[in-house]
């Protein structure tokens, strides 16, 4: 079995002034991983440059499914290099507000918009998301 640690390069709790390093991120998880004598060989990791959000933006057929109802159809669009989104949970909360008037609930929503997407393709264009895969296929 492998592990995939998948973490955020700019956490929401990041300080302003601090440039985040994915070799230092790396050395630090290596370490940790080393002191619970945990086989390096079973772990995978994927740095995500903002958060998980992200990758949900990427598909705007998810999003969609999630927002309509069967009175109110809402067409979402595919997010454009969702990767470089500053802060996408924000810009999510700003999609749900705008077509359903409530907030956007990482813990319930994110659940339901990976659960809606239709199919991997327009994941795969994420360089993250596409480790992410491989390290997936490659463990399975």
């Amino acid at each position: 079995m492998r592990v995939a640690i998948v973490w955020d390069l700019y956490p929401a709790w990041r300080e302003r002034e601090y440039r985040p390093c994915r070799r230092e991120d790396r050395l630090a998880i290596h370490e940790s991983l080393n002191a619970a004598e945990v086989d390096p060989e079973r772990v995978g990791l994927i740095c995500i440059r903002e958060e998980l959000e992200a990758w949900l933006i990427a598909d705007g057929r998810a999003v969609s499914a999630v927002l309509s109802t069967p009175a109110h159809r809402v067409r979402g669009k595919d997010g454009r290099n969702p990767e470089s989104v500053r802060n996408p949970k924000k810009r999510l909360g700003q999609i749900f507000q705008q077509h359903r008037g409530r907030q956007y609930s990482d813990r319930q929503h994110a659940i339901a918009i990976a659960r809606a997407l239709p199919d991997l393709s327009r994941l795969d264009a994420i360089p993250a998301f596409a480790r992410f895969r491989r390290l997936l296929i490659k463990g399975g």
